[in-house]
């Protein structure tokens, strides 16, 4: 498995947070604002793998790029930005020495806190 950056993702982002579709909600609210899978489910059957890649940071260039085991480290809902999806993500990439995303999330997280 090797796991990298997703810039077009981190570059959706950062676009989501300067159009202010970001959710400002606390640390541990990821559980509960995440997507289900159903709703992962639907959002790919309705918008696409492409589409789907853009809302996670991570990315897995051995796995199948049409597959969710390609994805990781999620950002949003498929609608906003979430602030404590970027949290979740930021530690989880760093407890799993992801340091290029662990530092692509600090700095979106940075945005996200300017605004």
């Amino acid at each position: 498995m090797a796991i990298r950056l997703n810039e077009t993702a981190l570059r959706h982002a950062r676009s989501l947070v300067r159009d202010g579709d970001v959710v400002r909600d606390e640390r541990d609210a990821w559980s509960e604002d995440a997507p289900t899978a159903d709703e992962e489910n639907a959002f790919i059957e309705r918008e696409g793998w492409t589409e789907f890649r853009h809302w996670h940071l991570g990315i897995d260039d051995e796995a199948d790029e049409e597959t969710k085991e390609a994805y990781s480290f999620p950002y949003g809902d498929f609608r906003k930005v979430h602030r404590c999806g970027v949290i979740s993500l930021e530690s989880r990439a760093g407890q799993y020495d992801h340091d290029e995303i662990r530092d692509a999330a600090n700095r979106l997280l940075s945005l996200i806190d300017e605004g």
